[in-house]
């Protein structure tokens, strides 16, 4: 019943939702590239190599609370690219049949949802650097900036493999897989 409701309400906007899916994919897959690759990654690697020089300590410290504030935008992009992901796949006659669909839902589900559950939980509820500074201790707050750190190093080869191949599944769609 609820499938027939959406078919038939939402159907006719179909490119207009695969519009806001894509749009939502390059804000959330882009977003914080640059944030981290350019302000983040090197105030880290600088205040590495002299940790006891409290100028870089504090440029670290300020570029992963400015990191924080800016996955705002990747944080509201991901729910809506899974929404409309969910009204296209509905809208669209897709079913699981589709090899290269499953391939993609799979890494969605069980490399990029997990991924993000960590880094809202880490950039906007119990693991925010700007929260931690006014309400915990100097030594958690270190922990959490280091607990972060370790979250990019984790997760950056496994978003640098998995983002173009979900890319391309999504426009290829390719009969091999």
């Amino acid at each position: 019943m609820m499938l027939e409701f959406i078919r038939e309400y939402v159907g006719p906007y179909y490119l207009i939702v695969k519009f806001v899916h894509v749009f939502a994919v390059m804000a959330w897959s882009w977003s914080t590239a640059v944030a981290y690759t350019s302000y983040l990654k090197p105030a880290y690697i600088r205040w590495r190599r002299k940790p006891s020089d409290s100028a870089l300590k504090q440029q670290r410290n300020a570029a992963f609370e400015q990191f924080d504030r800016g996955a705002i935008i990747e944080h509201t992009a991901f729910p809506v690219l899974l929404v409309s992901g969910g009204l296209l796949f509905m809208l669209g006659g897709w079913n699981l049949d589709f090899n290269w669909l499953l391939f993609k839902l799979g890494i969605v589900a069980f490399v990029f949802v997990p991924i993000e559950i960590f880094d809202y939980w880490l950039s906007h509820f119990g693991g925010n650097k700007r929260y931690i500074k006014r309400t915990g201790t100097d030594e958690k707050y270190e922990r959490y900036i280091q607990h972060h750190w370790t979250f990019f190093r984790i997760t950056t080869p496994l978003i640098t493999i998995f983002m173009p191949m979900v890319i391309f599944l999504a426009i290829v769609k390719p009969a091999f897989i």
